[in-house]
C-alpha cells in the first residue's frame, strides 16, 4: 500500500507548531502540533476532549465557519488536525488558530456540547487542562508566519 502523507513526516525533528499537512483538492489539512512527538509528554485526553469542543465551537462560529471541515485530535496524542476549505488563506488559518487558543485560554462557563444527549463521553472533560494547553499554544504561535507552515526535513 501507498504510505500516507502523515507517515512521511520526520517526527524526530518535528516541533510544536502549525504545519500544512496536506492539500486535497480544495481541502487543506493543518497539523496543529501541541506536543513534541515521541518525547514522553502527550496530551491528556480529558483536556484534549475539552479543547476539541471549544476549538470546534469557536472555529465553526468564526467568520470562517462555513469553510471549517473538521477539528479533531490526533490518535498519537500530540496535537489536532484542522481541515479547512482553501478559501481560508494560510495567514487566516494561523489567525484562526491563534484566536481559538485565546478563546480557550480565557474561557469560563459551561463546555459547549457537554450533555449526555450531545456527547458520547460528556463527563470526560478538564477545562483547566484545556486552558493550559491553549496558553502553551498561544506562546508557540505568537510570532508564527506562513513560512513556518512547512515541515522541516
Amino acid at each position: 500500500m501507498k504510505k500516507i502523507a502523515s507517515f512521511t513526516v520526520n517526527h524526530d525533528v518535528l516541533e510544536k507548531g502549525m504545519y500544512i499537512s496536506r492539500i486535497d483538492g480544495d481541502i487543506v489539512t493543518y497539523d496543529i502540533r501541541m506536543k513534541k512527538p515521541n518525547a514522553g509528554d502527550y496530551l491528556d485526553m480529558r483536556s484534549a476532549h475539552t479543547l476539541e469542543h471549544l476549538f470546534a465551537t469557536y472555529a465553526r462560529n468564526s467568520k470562517f465557519g462555513e469553510a471549517i471541515v473538521y477539528v479533531g485530535p490526533m490518535g498519537c496524542k500530540t496535537g489536532f488536525y484542522l481541515l479547512v476549505r482553501d478559501s481560508v488563506s494560510p495567514e487566516n488559518a494561523i489567525s484562526l488558530v491563534r484566536e481559538s487558543m485565546e478563546f480557550i485560554a480565557k474561557y469560563e462557563g459551561k463546555i459547549p456540547g457537554n450533555t449526555r444527549k450531545e456527547c458520547g463521553n460528556y463527563l470526560y472533560h478538564d477545562l483547566q487542562g484545556a486552558k493550559a494547553l491553549a496558553l502553551d499554544m498561544q506562546e508557540v504561535l505568537k510570532d508564527y508566519q506562513v513560512e513556518n507552515l512547512q515541515y522541516k526535513e
